[in-house]
């Protein structure tokens, strides 16, 4: 199944839904990706203003 990702939080997934924010408003096309391993101690989360580990997309389209 192919990854897309949250046109509203970033998360890449590979489902219909997201499991962070619960949305189904997926998309294909996005470029650049960030692991997040640690949100709470990252300051690449802070910016990003990510709150869960996982896999994020930096542009969705």
């Amino acid at each position: 199944m192919k990854e897309k990702a949250c046109k509203i939080c970033h998360l890449i997934v590979t489902g219909q839904t997201c499991p962070n924010c619960k949305s189904s408003a997926l998309s294909t096309e996005y470029s650049g990706v960030v692991i997040i391993f640690d949100a709470n101690n990252s300051q690449i989360a802070e910016k990003l203003q990510i709150k869960n580990k996982g896999k994020y997309a930096l542009r969705v389209r």
